[in-house]
């Protein structure tokens, strides 16, 4: 009998497919990072993850143009496997793994658009051991998916409206979506202390992410919200003052377009991971669980 993932409300992985969508997830990076090539990384990763280790692979190519053999193997043990039951494509699951980097929990989420795809990495999220929520599951043990589009009347906002709601209060400092921390009024504090100093002044414009690579993901929590899984897109203008000249660091260089004379504008990718209250939680608002960033294009001027 064929089952038509398309159709059918079944779960999004095999639980034999998983641990190999993960073991091939690894040994691809641990060898795109020794060889220091972006396109070994492309093949296993997509989206907001895929964006950031590429332009950093690139970055180090040129400085070490004959790869870093000695890169110490990333290595994943006591995986737990967060599968949902879905209907249609594209379908997710999430890795919750220990790595041999630190001692938190490293959650990757795979992702693919369909039957003859292969599994991807698109997300990557550090949490410390207290963060990692309770799942949610449903009599079968299964774990319970948040639309990626249209309204959620359970959760406190829409998965699909995080990344222009992020980035709209970056801009402005306005709306009451999201807690206060080092990722949202943490982060607006910091960059007023930048905008004018006697050595540069500094322009932001952050844009929500678009397309299907980068769409948020999301899982239910025992509580009743949700984790969930977004990207956003920032760039940064450092425009020097008379008599100065910008400095970029080598991978920043690496990166660049055009000649670093009198301004530097930096193109970042950020993909975080949020916990999403219930509506009618005692306290509604976002609260950032981790934001990974990373530089993915420079142009001089």
């Amino acid at each position: 009998m064929t089952v038509h993932g398309e159709r059918e409300n079944i779960p999004s992985v095999d639980k034999a497919e998983a641990p190999e969508a993960l073991e091939r997830f690894t040994d691809t990076y641990n060898k795109a990072y020794r060889e220091l090539d972006p396109a070994l990384a492309s093949q296993v990763e997509t989206g907001p993850l895929e964006a950031i280790t590429t332009a950093d692979l690139k970055a180090q190519h040129a400085t070490s143009p004959g790869g870093n053999p000695k890169y110490p193997a990333l290595k994943l043990s006591d995986v737990t496997y967060r599968i949902p039951r879905q209907v249609g494509w594209p379908k997710f699951f999430v890795a919750d793994t220990d790595s041999n980097r630190d001692d938190n929990r490293w959650l990757f989420v795979f992702t693919r658009g369909g039957a003859d795809e292969p599994w991807k990495a698109a997300y990557l999220s550090i949490l410390s051991q207290d963060e990692v929520p309770d799942f949610a599951t449903d009599k079968d043990g299964w774990a319970e998916p948040v639309p990626a589009e249209g309204p959620t009347p359970k959760l406190a906002t829409r998965p699909d409206k995080l990344s222009a709601e992020y980035t709209d209060y970056l801009m402005t400092g306005e709306g009451s979506v999201f807690a206060d921390g080092q990722s949202t009024s943490g982060m607006r504090e910091t960059r007023k202390k930048f905008l004018r100093t006697p050595k540069f002044w500094t322009e932001y414009i952050d844009t929500p992410a678009q397309g299907a690579q980068d769409a948020p993901v999301g899982l239910r929590t025992s509580d009743g919200g949700a984790i969930v899984f977004f990207s956003s897109h920032h760039r940064q203008k450092q425009t020097m003052a008379k008599g100065f000249r910008p400095n970029p660091d080598p991978q920043i260089k690496a990166l660049m377009t055009g000649e670093a004379k009198k301004a530097v504008t930096l193109t970042r990718v950020a993909e975080s991971a949020v916990r999403v209250p219930a509506k009618d939680a005692a306290d509604p608002k976002v609260v950032f669980l981790n934001r990974l960033e990373g530089v993915t294009a420079a142009k001089g001027e």
